[in-house]
């Protein structure tokens, strides 16, 4: 019995191993077999999907780039493909400003402007207390870089750059198709140096050759005189952050004087801080009075009213000519429609838009309109311009071109120059015959005239000194015998102005 379960257990192990055996041998094959199939699976992927990278849909291919935004699509394309295809190595940074620069060229807005990092510190240098250059605002328009006004007392005023003047070359290049960025770039520099201009003035004139030279230019954006009667007369040259303080001074020192009507004088200024505009207006607009409203896309106008605050509440009138644009309109706007105050001069340049400068980590600089800005009223009026109640034209010999110094000018020479010397020998009295562009023995008798007022010697040549002393004599009867201003004047006294010409 023993011997059975001996035998019995022995059978019993040898079927028990006999029955593990088979799963030992499993359990030696599994992996091998699995490490092989896994291998040949990889092997086969990769060649597939070597396969399809080369032979596949070109859109497989193409996707270089994480594309967040579908409307970039093109530009990645475009760029991949001039860096990849394009003859020689592309300036990546420089390509990229380009296509930046080509947004806002397509935007058609002369007062939107892409700025590289140089640029911007200029346009920034504009803000601040002084800058070197000719002191003169201009936009890009039409292609065209157009003067909007020259900054008073400034090298460019002084030169007889005006309003409305198209600036053709700088130094020799030509800067048709630049933006006002660009050209305030050229345009700019030491002081001391100078810049030689190419300028068209009107439709058919021949184009005037200048040279400049550069300044430091002061930010002073008030000047003040009292006229006869007490009348204060008040020249806003640009709407700076300290504009309002400095005109605010200047209105109480006149106050303690006995001033008995204000004239805004607004020409020739460009604009600048919104902010200074709706301060100055809050001077004479009544509480509670629409000064400007604001209208952003999509949204209802934001309607700016005067506060509490100290009031001036005196006659004024304002000045305003093709050189008045965007704050100086606001501020005239202001005044029109809310005091009841009468514009004089000629129709205000017309920039009815808002603009927001946004810096970028570069240095680099976006300018761009973010509304629009209209009346107390609700009136738009960019590309129109306020039309003044007075309207009172410059007198012509206020437009005749600048004479280039450097040049000389004698008798038997015969050249538009000479013409406009003529023009202005006349207009002062000094009797030098026909102007017809030919200078001859009457012309130069006038000349040393000329410079016989003035202590020079009296060579009977136009040139140099004597040419300055001519153009200085004419900038002088223009602000003596001011139709404009006189007119201004007369709106507030009620007793018109003897404006009978004078000479010397």
């Amino acid at each position: 019995m023993d011997e059975q379960n001996k035998d019995g257990i022995e059978q019993q192990q040898e079927q028990t191993q006999a029955e593990v055996k088979p799963a030992g041998r499993f359990i030696q094959l599994k992996p091998f077999k699995f490490i092989m199939l896994m291998f040949f699976t990889i092997l086969i992927t990769a060649g597939l999907t070597i396969f399809a990278l080369t032979f596949g849909e070109k859109k497989v291919v193409e996707v270089k780039v994480p594309i967040e935004r579908a409307e970039f699509t093109k530009l990645y394309e475009a760029f991949d493909l001039l860096k990849n295809k394009y003859y020689k190595d592309i300036d990546d940074e420089k390509v990229v400003d380009g296509a930046i620069n080509g947004m806002f060229e397509a935007l058609d807005d002369p007062y939107s402007d892409f700025m590289v990092k140089d640029e911007a510190e200029q346009f920034n240098s504009g803000l601040s207390s002084s800058f070197q250059g000719i002191g003169a605002e201009i936009q890009e328009r039409n292609g065209f870089i157009t003067v909007v006004s020259p900054i008073k007392n400034s090298p460019a005023e002084k030169a007889g750059l005006l309003p409305q003047d198209i600036i053709l070359t700088v130094d020799g290049k030509s800067i048709q198709g630049f933006s006002a960025s660009e050209a305030v770039a050229l345009i700019r520099g030491e002081k001391g140096t100078p810049v030689k201009l190419t300028v068209k003035r009107g439709e058919n004139a021949e184009p005037i050759k200048m040279t400049i030279i550069r300044d430091e230019i002061p930010v002073e954006t008030v000047y003040g005189e009292m006229l006869d009667g007490n009348i204060a007369h008040i020249q806003i040259t640009s709407f700076s952050e300290n504009t309002a303080a400095e005109l605010e001074k200047m209105l109480a020192d006149y106050e303690g004087k006995g001033m008995k009507g204000i004239v805004l004088d607004l020409r020739q200024n460009p604009g600048g801080y919104l902010k200074a505009a709706v301060e100055i207006s809050n001077l004479f607009v009544p509480e509670g009075k629409v000064i400007v409203q604001v209208q952003e896309k999509d949204k209802e106008p934001e309607i700016t009213k005067a506060v509490a605050g100290k009031k001036y509440n005196l006659p004024v009138t304002v000045l305003v000519d093709s050189g008045s644009a965007s704050a100086s309109e606001i501020l005239a706007g202001a005044l029109s429609e809310s005091v009841g105050a009468k514009i004089v001069g000629e129709k205000s340049f017309g920039k009815g838009t808002v603009q927001n400068v946004a810096p970028l980590k570069d240095g680099s600089n976006l300018k761009f309109t973010t509304g629009k800005w209209l009346t107390p009223n609700g009136n738009w009026i960019n590309e129109k311009g306020i039309e003044p109640d007075a309207k009172v034209p410059y007198p012509s010999y206020a437009s005749l071109p600048y004479l280039d110094p450097s040049l000389e000018m004698k008798e038997g020479v015969q050249s538009d120059s000479v013409k406009a010397a003529q023009q202005m020998l006349e207009v002062l009295g000094y009797e030098p015959g026909e102007a017809d562009g030919i200078f001859d023995r009457y012309t130069e008798r006038a000349v040393k005239k000329l410079q016989a007022a003035n202590g020079l010697e009296e060579t009977g040549i136009l040139t140099g000194d004597t040419t300055y002393a001519l153009m200085d004599a004419l900038r002088a009867k223009i602000k003596a015998d001011d139709p404009q201003l006189l007119k201004a004047k007369e709106l507030i006294t009620g007793t018109p102005e003897n404006t009978e010409e004078t000479t010397n």
